[in-house]
């Protein structure tokens, strides 16, 4: 028996994966997350805190993440592939979707894979027939 769910949007998750990038734009930290906090602020997201880390081995990639009063913002980058994997978090009004089209802008990937979804809170959970993670939960 399927139990019907009703849920309440709590925000929203942009995820964009971004492919075929010049491998220097995706080792440069200083100015991806420059151009990042930029386009978060003409988006009308607040930036509260940035953490940045390099590493040092294999693609030298970078991991960015913004706490923002929204919620986060995180970037992953693997020049040795020339991909970024974008994820927005937003529990506001602010258009996320504007900042994707300014990173698109500034990095010029020749593949763009972007996804929006709702993230909710359920009043009534599945039934473990419906739920792929079934086996993972608490009981």
């Amino acid at each position: 028996m399927n139990q019907k769910t009703n849920s309440q949007e709590v925000g929203r998750n942009l995820l964009v994966d971004l492919s075929g990038i010049q491998p220097s734009l995706l080792r440069d930290a200083d100015r991806l997350m420059h151009c990042l906090q930029a386009s978060l602020a003409n988006a009308g997201f607040r930036v509260l805190r940035e953490v940045v880390h390099r590493f040092e081995s294999g693609g030298e990639g970078i991991t960015g993440i913004m706490i923002l009063s929204e919620s986060h913002a995180a970037v992953h980058t693997y020049p040795e592939i020339g991909y970024l994997a974008l994820d927005i978090f937003s529990c506001g009004t602010s258009d996320s979707v504007a900042v994707a089209d300014a990173m698109i802008a500034y990095l010029r990937p020749q593949h763009i894979d972007i996804h929006q979804r709702a993230r909710s809170v359920m009043s009534s959970h599945p039934t473990r027939a419906q739920s792929p993670l079934a086996s993972r939960s608490n009981p």
